[in-house]
């Protein structure tokens, strides 16, 4: 992100003379729908952020925030309920549901299910004993447990192939279950550490709330089947057993998930939303006392209740109501109008940049609804997002003015009420159009969302100290504050691209691109006009030095420098910069065709400028480095050729405008110098001075300079700069004794040729 270092200049406006006539009429007309298009687009606004909060707040609605002392006892006027937080009310609702007992149903029919199964098992084992010698009685009862799926240990085969032993387990594991199922049991785990009790259907042919400790699990049920075996049966015959009830295991209480989800559902419903009701007469808030958060949650319920009961009284006072919320706005935005119009008069007079503007309000305010709707923090209003998009398209004073602005207008609205979330907004806003200076390079960007983030810190803990608040309150608000700056930083770096393209708006990032030699138009000038590229970049850093020392953009007046001269590469030997020596092609010409030609060089650079995309802003260095001059030269050739003849001297002229700008002006005259020393005879420091003196003052008394707003103290500096710069760079080198006489130039020097030096 660049900042608008910043903004680049545009021409100032001047008040033209008043028409006469028709022309006056037509000028009244444009004036109407020129200011009336502004006017529309803040009615508009200011209607469009009344409508994304319709519910502001009326003027008998006490605003006290947390840490203020109240002045007088507030009480009262009508009774009204204080709702609890969504975050209260999950508390309360999460906190019923999980003391409702869980629903199970009674299954009567499970212990002669698993009866059934077990003596099956034995019948099965009975069986195949009963067909087997003696010798395969342990093959039997393999193939009676394979048969039934059951595991088969060693001891397992030896408790089975014992008839007492196998007798005696299974009536005792029978009784087992006759004894306990009917207690209840489920398959795993009741929540008995949490849940007292449990419900459960189905017993005794009706519903019965029994204690959760009443039943048992599996696993419990299996430990006490085990514990119920006689000793002398020993521990093959519990493992056994315990594989048996695994296999033909039923449980007699099956957990009804859908039953316990709706009776948790109504516990939820249940819950009281209120968590306090005030009575009419009650007092809120006494008289020398500070507020507090009981006291503001209260205060707040309380304006919600005003307003519900005016909204009650009938669509008049809702109408007073919009129309006010609407005057606070408009007033407001209308101070962005003011701003513009008599600060920014450049950005009034571009229906881009006003409605780019209005969009932008917009969309902030859309934004700051949405947290609002969301129940988010007001920390994360984006008003850091659009002051950092402004103060690199227009400079950071207008960004200052933009973010004060949108702090207050968001801080009258009623989810924002107080100087809280004002105060934030407006330090984060102003943090970020002065921190955008920092962003010189695009690692630096990060050094703006740091120093916003700070701001919102500080605002934090400001704000927490003035409250009271805990310090993990004031450590969440700078966190959100933290968020809210990168974010707004990221987003504006994204968002530039379209904002420069729809408001035509010329960036320093742009002007960096625009200034790279890979350039596709740099790179032709560079390799078809190489004179003119090297005369360009002199002049260049000729221009850059003047902007410096009288506070111009020298990165719009170099890059400009850089684009003046691309139409010559359309004839570049035409340009003396660009001639072999000894050969001029316009001396088989004559000076009428020849001074078009080297008026060409600026239309045909506008045409390169449109084809290759550069932006208009760079382009005016192009249509004004020669303003409106005279191509003198083959004008006095002309007369001189037919003294009786009349010659036209705008054929003779370029076509301008002439500079309208600071930076436009110094490229004439760097330009002008820069051609004139080339040529220079002994450029001595003395000679030097004296012909930019003589070349500028020609450019005042010619009037070039008159549409620019350059003062006299900076044509002052612009000479001293530009005779100490080419003295340094036409500097005398010793002559040795070895080297070669320079050859002369024969002509006038000092009296550059426009054909072959200004060009």
């Amino acid at each position: 992100m660049k900042p608008a270092a910043a903004e680049l200049p545009r021409p100032e406006r001047r008040a033209a003379p008043r028409p006469s006539g028709d022309d006056a009429t037509w000028t009244r007309a444009r004036r109407v729908r020129h200011h009336g298009f502004r006017l529309a687009l803040l009615l508009g606004t200011a209607g469009a952020v009344t409508a994304l909060f319709p519910g502001a707040r009326g003027s008998e609605t006490p605003v006290l925030e947390r840490g203020v002392v109240a002045r007088e006892d507030v009480v009262a006027e009508i009774p009204f309920q204080i709702p609890k937080t969504p975050d209260e009310l999950r508390h309360d609702q999460e906190e019923a549901a999980s003391g409702v007992p869980p629903v199970y149903d009674f299954n009567p029919t499970a212990a002669d299910s698993v009866v059934n199964g077990l003596s099956g098992f034995f019948a099965l084992v009975d069986r195949s004993l009963a067909v087997a010698p003696p010798e395969a009685r342990d093959a039997a009862v393999r193939r009676a447990l394979a048969a039934a799926r059951v595991p088969t240990t060693l001891g397992a085969v030896e408790v089975l192939s014992d008839s007492t032993r196998r007798a005696m387990l299974a009536a005792v594991t029978e009784a087992t279950v006759r004894e306990r199922f009917g207690q209840g049991i489920a398959r795993g785990a009741t929540d008995r550490a949490r849940i007292p009790a449990v419900r459960v259907r189905g017993v005794a042919g009706g519903e019965r709330l029994l204690p959760s400790d009443s039943l048992r699990t599996a696993d419990e049920f299996f430990s006490g089947a085990a514990a119920a075996l006689p000793p002398e049966l020993g521990a093959d015959a519990a493992e056994l057993q315990r594989l048996l009830l695994v296999r033909y295991f039923r449980p007699s209480l099956g957990r009804n998930e859908a039953e316990t989800r709706a009776a948790r559902a109504r516990a939820r419903a249940a819950v009281d939303p209120v968590k306090a009701r005030v009575l009419a007469g009650e007092k809120i808030v006494g008289a020398h006392e500070q507020v507090g958060e009981r006291e503001e949650e209260r205060l707040r319920a309380y304006q919600a209740a005003l307003d519900a009961r005016r909204d009650e009284r009938g669509g008049g006072r809702t109408t007073g109501r919009l129309l006010g919320s609407t005057l606070y706005n408009l007033l407001l935005l209308g101070i962005i109008g003011f701003l513009l119009r008599l600060a920014r008069l450049h950005v009034y007079d571009d229906d881009r940049g006003v409605a780019f503007i209005a969009v932008l309000v917009v969309a902030v305010s859309g934004l700051a609804a949405l947290v609002a709707h969301g129940g988010l923090p007001a920390e994360l209003i984006p008003v850091p997002f659009a002051t950092l998009v402004v103060a690199v398209l227009w400079g950071g004073r207008l960004a200052l003015g933009m973010a004060l602005v949108l702090a207050l207008l968001l801080g009258g609205q009623t989810p924002f009420l107080g100087a809280a979330t004002a105060f934030s907004a407006a330090v984060g806003g102003a943090a970020a159009a002065f921190g955008v200076r920092l962003a010189q390079r695009r690692l630096q960007t990060w050094a703006v969302a740091g120093v916003v983030g700070l701001a919102y810190a500080a605002c934090a803990l400001a704000v927490g100290l003035q409250r009271a608040e805990p310090w993990q309150v004031i450590g969440w608000s700078a966190l959100w504050g933290v968020v809210n700056a990168t974010a707004s930083t990221l987003l504006a770096i994204g968002f530039l691209p379209v904002a420069e393209w729809f408001t035509r708006v010329t960036t320093a990032q742009t002007l960096l691109e625009l200034a790279d030699p890979n350039h596709p138009l740099l790179r032709r000038l560079s390799m078809e006009a190489p004179g003119t590229y090297a005369h360009t970049i002199s002049v260049a850093n000729l221009a850059e030095a003047v902007c410096n020392a009288i506070g111009a953009n020298a990165l719009l007046a170099r890059v400009g420098v850089y684009y003046h001269d691309v139409g010559k590469i359309a004839k570049p030997h035409y340009f003396i910069e660009n001639q072999p020596r000894g050969r001029n092609p316009h001396d088989k010409l004559k000076p009428a065709m020849s001074a078009a030609i080297v008026r060409s060089h600026v239309i045909e650079g506008l045409r390169l400028a449109e084809e290759y995309k550069v932006p208009v802003t760079v382009r005016a260095f192009i249509a004004q480095h020669h303003g409106t001059q005279s191509i003198s030269f083959f004008l006095e050739q002309a007369r001189a050729a037919d003294p009786e003849a009349r010659v036209n001297a705008t054929d003779f002229q370029y076509v301008g405008p002439k500079p309208q700008t600071r930076e436009t002006a110094v490229v004439m005259m760097a330009d002008s110098v820069e051609s004139a020393a080339r040529v220079l005879q002994d450029p001595t420091p003395e000679r030097i001075r004296e012909l930019v003196e003589r070349i500028v003052g020609a450019k005042i008394a010619a009037g070039q300079l008159d549409e620019c707003p350059l003062t006299l103290r900076e044509i002052h500096t612009t000479r001293e700069v530009l005779a100490r710069v080419l003295s340094g760079m036409y500097h005398q080198r010793i002559d040795y004794p070895s080297a070669a006489a320079a050859p002369e130039v024969p002509r006038d020097a000092e009296e550059p040729e426009p054909t072959r030096a200004a060009g």
